[in-house]
């Protein structure tokens, strides 16, 4: 796994271990809680520009402090349910990117118009979860992982980028922040407002990145350009 270093509370540090074949996380023990505001925004960059899944996870997953194996866990966050593998002896645990938007609410699965719109426009799409190929038109449902097929909600991402970017500003607060969030606001609500459309949906650009690397890639796109803005 390769080694980010991401600012955290206080003035300090976090290590993050990012594993990008499997598009997954490795969060010692509180490590995502001591994360600053601005650190969760760059969470949203590298899962945005981060190639399709390269190979399928291993049947066993270790943990990279005491190699034991991790033991996979189910959850729930709200009414969404996701899943990581922790170490039984405290040391953290594995996360997958798409796991990891779900624990923030950040997934929601397509509505039946949505899946038919989809179906217009093209034929297969990868698995956001596990990267399998769904035929559109023998389901909605993966059949290597069981994930339906979902999509990140480009409105509730805008909310949070805001929320981040205000929490991440120096202090004393800039006079003119105000002005400028509120600025923000409207430039990202009429950036997802565009992707959110149906008629922004069916763009060849749009579907080109759906069909190859999955809905939930495709939307982070847009968020990750948003952040850099």
């Amino acid at each position: 796994m390769d080694v980010r270093t991401l600012d955290g509370h206080g003035g300090t540090q976090v290590e993050l271990d990012l594993c990008t074949p499997c598009r997954a996380f490795w969060f010692d023990k509180y490590e995502n809680l001591r994360l600053s505001p601005g650190a969760t925004l760059t969470l949203f960059t590298v899962i945005g520009d981060a190639p399709a899944r390269q190979s399928p996870l291993a049947e066993h997953l270790h943990c990279p402090r005491c190699q034991s194996r991790l033991r996979a866990t189910h959850d729930v966050q709200r009414a969404t349910r996701f899943r990581y593998w922790r170490c039984e002896r405290g040391h953290g645990r594995f996360i997958t990117f798409f796991d990891f938007l779900r624990e923030k609410d950040f997934i929601r699965p397509l509505s039946t118009a949505q899946i038919a719109e989809l179906r217009q426009q093209v034929r297969n799409v990868n698995c956001s979860n596990c990267g399998g190929a769904i035929d559109l038109a023998h389901g909605s449902t993966c059949p290597h992982c069981g994930s339906p097929l979902s999509m990140l909600d480009m409105q509730h991402a805008a909310h949070v980028v805001e929320t981040l970017r205000a929490a991440a500003a120096p202090k004393p607060l800039d006079p003119s922040l105000p002005m400028d969030l509120l600025r923000a606001r409207q430039e990202a609500e009429s950036a997802f407002a565009r992707a959110s459309d149906s008629r922004a949906l069916a763009t060849e650009t749009w579907w080109r990145d759906a069909s190859s690397a999955g809905l939930v890639e495709a939307a982070l796109g847009v968020v990750a350009r948003w952040v850099k803005s």
